[in-house]
């Protein structure tokens, strides 16, 4: 299972700061265990949003949002409330933000922050990886992750190496995950994302936090991964 946790609501009010109206998607999967993309936390966004001002153009709960195709489908029954919103907000993990964010034509906000439990969880049959890191900067990066679409992790723009939107690592399958960054910016028109402050991470949430590893889901997982 994948862990996420809630980010701040000032952060989140942050992201959707100059919009005036969002759409908020939510996951019965790993985000319904854990709380922060169940209907019932995303009827308790939306009552926030709106007592800050915000209009919720609408919601949906998907089974499980690091399903591209299943997202894809079930977003289409929602495409009005859609381009009624300015923006999207994702209750969920880092990969289900990156598989809604490259469905729709539209900038994704990530509600929560996918938290590390000790191995390698974050990934799925798409193209779309998570490094749970635990401060989850999708927002700025048009919600393609700079750590995982990068070959390098590189949080402060392409090497030196990138050639013609190609990674210099292995040129002829990968392209430069900071080319694909600035490629959707510029196609949602929102390149100012590039020159506000620099995407800037505390590396110590990359490791499993204290209070998770005395719980009963740490020693569950643990125990699996021993299996």
């Amino acid at each position: 299972m994948i862990v996420s946790q809630l980010k701040p609501l000032q952060e989140i009010l942050g992201y959707l700061n100059g919009e005036r109206s969002v759409f908020i998607v939510g996951c019965k999967g790993c985000a319904e265990v854990c709380h922060t993309g169940d209907e019932a936390q995303v009827l308790d966004m939306k009552q926030k949003l709106e007592q800050e001002g915000k209009a919720v153009t609408g919601y949906c709960v998907i089974d499980f949002l690091c399903d591209k195709a299943l997202v894809k489908m079930r977003l289409m029954a929602h495409q009005s409330e859609i381009q009624a919103a300015d923006s999207l907000l994702v209750m969920t993990c880092g990969i289900g933000v990156q598989a809604v964010a490259a469905v729709v034509n539209k900038l994704v906000h990530p509600a929560a922050n996918t938290i590390n439990m000790g191995g390698s969880r974050g990934e799925w049959r798409g193209a779309e990886r998570c490094r749970e890191c635990g401060d989850c900067v999708l927002d700025m990066t048009a919600g393609i992750c700079p750590l995982t679409a990068c070959t390098k992790g590189l949080l402060n723009g392409p090497c030196g190496g990138a050639k013609d939107g190609r990674c210099e690592v292995e040129p002829e399958v990968r392209e430069c995950g900071w080319h694909l960054i600035y490629e959707r910016l510029n196609k949602l028109g929102r390149l100012d994302k590039m020159t506000g402050r620099p995407v800037l991470k505390d590396y110590r949430k990359m490791m499993p936090p204290k209070e998770l590893r005395s719980t009963l889901m740490w020693a569950l997982e643990q125990q699996e991964t021993k299996v």
